[in-house]
């Protein structure tokens, strides 16, 4: 009868348009920046991209000790963008253009390297002095051919202007980073139609967001445990979820028995169907024009970063 129950509830799931989930991706741990430890779901040896998506990195959660808290001293970008979302600490940067800057918990900044920019993230002065709780996540977004040489830009929006909503229940909230959900608007502007929402969801709770037939979607999951999709798909803490472009809605549930809060990442985008020639920070759509990117770096084309 159980069985019978929950294939009911699947066929009435995909009557209205949920995607089914594709797979499951484990994330691994690597070094980033001057030594930081990061959880890495892409991209990696069995797992490169998800177009237009290139990386995502976990920072933390770690506890860090005075003088412990590292960063990711000057280095260069071209042809993508960066999207920093810290949940607790505190960064500062700096690029080649002069701008600078200070990333505190719940704060964004978009990064799009256009043409290309000298970079550093690093903790702040007071953060490193006195050490703390470090969390936080990059994700990088490719940049469509006719954009990748456009004039570099920043979107800082601290955690205040990031719209929220909580449902009727009670049971979920969502900042809305990119795209929309529960009728919220995010501020900031994408180069192409990016979705990225952080929910939280209590035991018991549950959202069907609107993605997007076109889209590619992942969820990852930043805390507990899930059920995601038409079938229900079990994931944990720091596993990816890839979806099915089978539907327009993707559902997410934490069961109303479970122990803990889920906080899950629901990150989708259009695909760019572009050819990417890809060496360390640069991305570009061919070989000759990561060649150039070398070469402008370099030259110092790209500048250089002001103490």
């Amino acid at each position: 009868m159980a069985r019978a129950s929950e294939a009911l509830r699947v066929e009435e799931s995909r009557a209205v348009g949920a995607r089914t989930v594709a797979g499951l991706v484990n994330s691994i741990e690597t070094l980033e920046g001057a030594g930081f430890l990061v959880r890495r779901p892409f991209p990696k040896a069995s797992f490169s991209k998800f177009d237009p998506f290139l990386l995502l990195d976990e920072m933390g959660p770690m506890e860090l000790a005075p003088g412990q808290a590292k960063g990711a001293p000057d280095h260069p970008h071209r042809g993508f963008e960066t999207v920093t979302y810290l949940l607790s600490g505190e960064m500062e940067h700096k690029d080649s253009r002069g701008h600078k800057g200070r990333l505190r918990a719940g704060d964004v900044q978009w990064m799009t390297a256009g043409a290309g920019v000298v970079h550093s993230e690093m903790p702040s002065r007071e953060f490193q002095r006195d050490g703390g709780r470090l969390h936080g996540f990059q994700l990088w977004v490719n940049l469509p051919q006719r954009d990748k040489m456009m004039r570099p830009r920043y979107q800082e929006i601290q955690a205040a202007r990031i719209p929220k909503a909580t449902s009727d229940d009670r049971l979920v909230t969502v900042s809305v980073i990119a795209g929309e959900a529960m009728g919220k608007q995010a501020v900031i502007e994408t180069c192409t139609p990016i979705i990225y929402l952080h929910y939280t969801i209590k035991p018991g709770g549950a959202v069907s967001q609107r993605v997007p037939v076109e889209y590619n979607a992942f969820a990852y999951i930043v805390d507990g445990e899930g059920r995601f999709g038409a079938e229900g798909e079990r994931a944990l803490d720091g596993q990816m979820v890839l979806f099915a472009q089978d539907g327009d809605l993707v559902r997410i549930e934490n069961a109303a028995d479970a122990k803990t809060t889920l906080e899950v990442l629901l990150i989708a985008g259009v695909p760019l169907n572009e050819a990417v020639a890809r060496y360390g920070p640069f991305v570009m759509n061919t070989e000759g024009e990561i060649l150039q990117a070398i070469e402008d770096y370099r030259e110092g084309r790209m500048g250089v970063i002001n103490s």
